[in-house]
């Protein structure tokens, strides 16, 4: 009898590592109501009602909106990638792993903007855990082929008219670049130089002046931060090289399809963004939707993704990012103390959203899209097409729900 009272007292004081965590099936996330779970319901429905009165004010046609920003007004800044009107302020509210709270249609699928960085940052992680990859410290040049670019126009021309001309190129065949490691061009630190799917470098959002940017001198590769989607699209590149297939093959097999997401996102690149590997014509992602292309996806996606981070990369029992990746991705860039790796927001100032914990962290893309995931607190939230400053008195709303 003393044997069977201490076993049931041992399985009793080991059952919470025995405690099941709700994930989701494909196609299907329960919802519970607030109440259910201990939340405050009136301040979840103040907080989706702040959330469907604050809806960006840009033009739903994202082109147009494009030409009305500050974007269309840089050289070269036409888009070259696929662009689509988007839909309504959307977002839903995950607590504990359940769906407390939505609004607008989160089946919809929109560009995303910038989180795709995050999902680019991913793939760079998968590639240090498979090999490819020996460390995210090592320089690049040393893992890059010359590129073979896809142009079918070049093809049909009078080989003298590009006979001096070379028919590849080298991400990092310039001095400065060669000096650029992974690790800064996950953390936006890089400083590459040169054009890539005709944007230079330079042309991407020269605040100090065109001709100041093109003039100085450039920065030590992990001194300074610049948040630039031609060095993004690099690593875009550089990372395929290294996978040898298509980034988004490989993030639907490691991580999409293991997280139950949906079979309507779609990542892709630019018009003129493709080259031929391995015998195949292969498109390079954009790491973003700043001249167009990108991630497309639901809310329901952006929340499978960003359950997936809440949960340190593990899905159900299975390690689909090493634990240590994300741990990394949540590391400050010493020359940008809120950022991680690619596109990793950091609270640790609370500058991002005061009320939240210094823990929580966000992916963001302009639009406003937000994924921000909160440890100490079980949650998600997905809100998209909000002003990105009022996506901090959302979540304040949200943890107000919270009853201590």
């Amino acid at each position: 009898m003393k044997k069977l009272i201490l076993t049931l007292s041992l399985i009793g004081s080991l059952s919470p590592l025995f405690s099941q965590v709700y994930f989701p099936e494909k196609n299907k996330w329960e919802t519970k109501s607030p109440e259910e779970l201990g939340l405050d319901g009136a301040k979840i429905k103040e907080a989706i009602a702040f959330a469907e009165a604050h809806e960006s004010t840009a033009n739903p046609n994202l082109k147009i909106a494009h030409y009305e920003s500050a974007f269309g007004r840089e050289p070269f800044g036409y888009p070259v990638g696929p662009m689509k009107t988007r839909g309504l302020a959307t977002g839903l509210i995950i607590y504990k792993g359940y769906v407390v709270g939505q609004w607008g249609d989160p089946s919809r699928v929109d560009l995303t903007f910038s989180v795709a960085k995050s999902f680019l940052s991913t793939t760079a992680g998968l590639a240090l855990e498979e090999g490819l990859i020996q460390n995210e410290m090592d320089l690049v040049y040393p893992y890059m082929a010359p590129i073979y670019p896809y142009d079918p126009v070049k093809s049909m021309m009078n080989k003298a008219d590009h006979l001096e001309e070379d028919d590849v190129f080298d991400l990092f065949a310039t001095e400065h670049n060669r000096k650029i490691r992974w690790d800064d061009l996950l953390r936006q630190t890089s400083d590459w130089e040169g054009t890539l799917w005709g944007k230079p470098d330079w042309a991407d959002r020269p605040a100090e002046g065109v001709a100041q940017k093109r003039a100085r001198a450039q920065n030590e590769p992990g001194s300074q931060y610049e948040y630039n989607d031609t060095r993004v699209n690099v690593l875009a590149l550089a990372l395929l090289n290294v996978w040898r297939k298509p980034l988004p093959a490989v993030l639907k097999e490691k991580i999409m399809d293991p997280i139950g997401a949906s079979d309507t996102w779609r990542w892709t690149g630019y018009e003129n963004s493709f080259v031929i590997l391995d015998g195949q014509i292969i498109q390079s992602v954009s790491g973003g939707s700043h001249w167009g292309g990108g991630m497309m996806l639901s809310a329901w996606d952006q929340a499978r993704f960003g359950y997936l981070t809440l949960r340190n990369g593990n899905w159900n029992g299975k390690q689909l990012i090493p634990e240590s990746w994300i741990e990394k991705s949540r590391t400050p860039t010493p020359a940008q103390p809120d950022y991680g790796f690619m596109n990793y927001f950091l609270n640790y100032d609370q500058k991002q959203v005061l009320a939240a914990p210094k823990s929580a962290f966000l992916h963001i893309g302009a639009g406003t899209n937000m994924i921000y995931v909160d440890q100490e607190n079980d949650l998600v939230v997905v809100a998209r097409w909000i002003p990105n400053g009022d996506k901090a008195e959302l979540v304040r709303l949200i943890l107000e729900s919270l009853k201590k």
